[in-house]
């Protein structure tokens, strides 16, 4: 299905929640929303979905003007965070719910249940009840109930929210796999930059109601367009310098040094200068690599990753430096940091993107 919003907006209760979004799903792929909470996200599954009728602009599908048309006469099924299943029934009758809503064949209804229980890794709990299911083999047994439809259109708002770290992992990789025939139209919302990575297919950054850019999900992290983008699409969020671009074709950062910029950004002015935390290195990576003296606020493991809290000893900037594995430094250790010039962000005055890495290293 060929989805497509114009000039969407959403007014309720006198709070805009949408601001004229046009945004075109690319079919048969994953699409991402990322965006932190109360972003729009939401918003915009329940107009996709006809939940919500928006206050100005429409929706299209293959072409065709559905804006307004109710959920009940589009082909599409939604996954919500909050996990529902009927506990009277089965987790077959939760499965095959649909299909008896829209009277499909006894034999038919038994086929399908049980071959998107068997994709799912369910089919041995098809007797159970709800209750007697761990919180992942509830989940399961939701997206079953969605994908059995075999909708056109499938909106996935925070699926996994809920479950712990290694359900997460394993449900998404799985989720990957079920759409990887081209044959759905998939919406995945998440507040998660890694899980957006882990998806693949295409991004679209949502924040305070718009669609900031949108496109493949490695180039829109490659390329954010904007500081907005780049702050949403990182995690810890990138480092953003305040800087002066200089007329000999450098970048005059508040932490002590001058760096080449590339031609793209080159002229003088106020720009602001992003360097992602996983660029931040405990060695020089290249012999242009540029030290930053520096002293140890905070140390965070998190687990095969050392996050450090930094204050710069020139302009006494805060920084976040991503290292891979453990590291055990003592607070207010003095030490120094390197920043490659080729990996620096640079956008202008208005906040876009002039000038980006040729080639992102250590991609988080």
């Amino acid at each position: 299905m060929v989805l497509e919003l114009e000039r969407v907006t959403v007014v309720s209760g006198g709070q805009t929640h949408l601001y004229g979004v046009d945004l075109r799903l690319v079919p048969g792929a994953i699409n991402v929303l990322l965006g932190p909470t109360q972003a729009g996200k939401t918003t915009l599954m329940r107009v996709m979905a006809g939940l919500d009728k928006p206050a100005t602009g429409r929706v299209l599908a293959d072409g065709r003007d559905v804006t307004g048309v109710s959920v009940r006469q589009r082909n599409l099924a939604m996954v919500y965070q909050q996990f529902i299943n009927y506990p009277a029934m089965t987790v077959f009758d939760n499965i095959a719910s649909p299909l008896k809503l829209q009277k499909t064949a006894a034999d038919e209804v038994t086929r399908r249940v049980n071959e998107v229980a068997a994709r799912l890794h369910i089919e041995h709990l098809l007797q159970r009840r709800p209750a007697e299911l761990s919180g992942g083999q509830q989940q399961r047994c939701a997206l079953a109930r969605a994908l059995v439809k075999r909708a056109s259109l499938v909106l996935l708002d925070e699926p996994l929210v809920n479950l712990d770290y290694k359900l997460r992992e394993e449900l998404r990789v799985e989720l990957a796999t079920l759409f990887a025939d081209g044959k759905t139209t998939v919406v995945y919302a998440t507040t998660e930059p890694l899980e957006a990575l882990l998806l693949g297919g295409y991004t679209a950054i949502v924040d305070k109601g718009r669609v900031l850019q949108h496109g493949p999900t490695l180039d829109v992290y490659n390329a954010p367009a904007s500081v907005e983008v780049a702050a949403v699409f990182n995690d810890p969020p990138m480092n953003m310098l305040v800087s002066d671009l200089t007329a000999q074709g450098t970048a005059r950062l508040p932490i002590g040094i001058e760096v080449p910029v590339r031609q793209a950004a080159n002229g003088a002015g106020t720009c602001r200068i992003g360097i992602r935390p996983g660029h931040l290195r405990l060695a020089p990576r290249t012999a242009q690599s540029v030290a930053v003296p520096c002293r140890l606020e905070l140390a965070e493991l998190s687990g095969s990753e050392t996050f450090l809290h930094l204050h710069t000893h020139t302009g006494g900037i805060d920084l976040i430096a991503q290292l891979q594995g453990v590291h055990q430094i003592e607070l207010g250790t003095q030490l120094d940091v390197f920043i490659d010039p080729d990996e620096l962000f640079i956008f202008g005055a208005d906040t876009k993107l002039l000038s980006g890495p040729e080639a992102t290293h250590g991609a988080h």
